[in-house]
């Protein structure tokens, strides 16, 4: 099925991209009925998702993504003597969306992200004294508090745009409408207070059998490379990336949980943690054309890795992970490092941590929480500043990319071991965007900015309360 010119377009305002759903109105149409969840998903954290459903794919347990996402960033343009009644009115929205939907994927999560220029503009000086400070990445002379400005990394392009919202709000569900009316019921209600930027929108595959999800959107948008996707695959690119084991247990990502952070005098953000947003354009013709089976394997686990082909979901254990020494002799050997081997010479538990739960996870555990999402956007599905996000028309290929860390540092160590800059500094020597550099070579990111996700107490308008 290709789509009309119509159905590809958004609304041009705000309120109407947010009710609208463009070319996503197939996502439905395309899917299965979602699995059963459980659970009701009102933990004190707002980063988790209850009632996630787990599933044995090739042998492998992996967890189910949630079908519908949307991402709405926002400015706020509320005075600074109005944040009060602005963080009650929020608070009052946010509880009644609470108490009409489970907080799983059969019925809404609502995470609220807030980014630096809040802290900055609306609330310096109570941030000043609570924001949680990161111990790791601190110096005598130096001290970096958990939430820091995004950077661009080696492989980015020249032009990445660094963003200042304020705020950004994710909706997950498998029900479009919940998603659709609970976002236009909290933007109604916070007219004046908080202006939308940007609306991004996207899906993930529920690998049900058959062509899939992505690839039948990919191709009723007419995207070059479409009709390559392997059918049944949970992403564009082909290869499942929920594995139970490759994404990191529950509150692990917590501020305290590691130890990573001091959460200050009043621990106000315990229970919270470090969101990072980015658009990723992925060249799909490059990935399915000029890598093989065997090569696509290589760049996105590591080189020489023994996989039957046409596999899709590779096992991830813990005891499995990829070591510094094992990166490096991958370059050494082969002149290449897979995406996966080098992100988890940071990304997993180099020895065993007692957390502050009293949970103890083992050598080799995930610690980053993923929710990103393939999307259509180009790279918004609406934008309140066209010309600056370079918004194009037409579909594209790409990925929201959400992933939950302890800290901006913790992030940008594994974002740097993408590009092949090891944990003790060593930058093995590729051109930027090198083939042999992971995924790097099909990938092309446009915009970034970090976050903070405060608890669910502390989730409208943080700080406010103590101007």
């Amino acid at each position: 099925m290709k789509l009309t010119r119509k159905q590809l377009l958004a609304g041009g305002a705000a309120g109407a991209a947010l009710g609208a759903a463009g070319i996503y109105e197939l996502v439905d149409q395309l899917s299965e009925s979602g699995p059963k969840h459980f659970g009701e998903g009102r933990d004190p954290e707002q980063h988790l998702l209850d009632g996630m459903h787990i599933k044995d794919h090739e042998g492998v347990e992996v967890v189910v993504p949630t079908r519908h996402h949307q991402m709405v960033t926002v400015d706020v343009v509320a005075s600074e003597s109005d944040l009060r009644d602005a963080q009650a009115a929020l608070q009052d929205v946010l509880a009644r969306l609470d108490d009409r939907y489970p907080g799983t994927p059969d019925g809404l999560a609502i995470t609220v992200a807030w980014g630096l220029p809040y802290f900055r503009r609306h609330v310096a000086a109570p941030a000043e004294r609570h924001l949680p400070v990161d111990r790791r990445a601190s110096t005598r002379s130096k001290t970096k508090h958990a939430l820091l400005d995004a950077i661009r990394f080696p492989s980015d392009p020249d032009d990445v745009l660094l963003e200042e919202n304020d705020a950004a709000f994710l909706f997950r569900s498998d029900h479009a409408d919940h998603i659709s009316g609970a976002a236009t019921e909290i933007f109604d209600a916070l007219k004046g207070v908080l202006a939308p930027t940007s609306i991004r929108k996207g899906f993930a595959g529920q690998m049900d059998g058959g062509p899939g999800l992505p690839k039948e959107m990919a191709m009723a948008a007419g995207v070059p490379g479409a009709d390559l996707i392997p059918d049944g695959s949970e992403l564009f690119l082909g290869f499942t990336s929920t594995q139970k084991h490759a994404l990191g247990p529950p509150r692990i990502v917590n501020f305290e949980t590691l130890g990573l952070v001091d959460l200050g005098p009043r621990s106000y953000f315990r229970g919270g943690t470090h969101m990072h947003l980015s658009h990723v354009f992925e060249d799909l013709e490059a990935w399915y054309l000029n890598f093989d089976f065997r090569e696509r394997v290589d760049t996105t686990f590591r080189p020489n890795l023994d996989v039957e082909d046409g596999t899709q979901t590779v096992p991830q254990p813990p005891r499995e992970a990829s070591t510094t020494g094992e990166v490096r002799s991958d370059y050494e050997r082969f002149g290449a490092i897979g995406h996966s081997s080098s992100l988890q010479t940071s990304s997993r538990l180099q020895s065993d941590v007692r957390g502050s739960d009293g949970t103890l996870y083992r050598k080799g555990t995930a610690i980053p929480q993923r929710a990103d999402f393939n999307t259509l956007d180009n790279p918004f599905f609406w934008s309140a500043a066209p010309d600056r996000d370079r918004m194009a028309d037409g579909p594209a290929a790409g990925l929201h990319f959400v992933v939950f860390n302890p800290t901006s540092d913790d992030f940008h160590r594994n974002r740097l071991a993408m590009d092949g800059v090891l944990p003790d500094g060593e930058k093995l020597p590729f051109p930027p965007r090198a083939r042999g550099q992971g995924l790097n070579a099909v990938l092309l990111t446009t915009h970034r900015q970090n976050f903070l996700v405060p608890p669910r107490r502390h989730r409208s308008f943080p700080l406010a309360e103590l101007i």
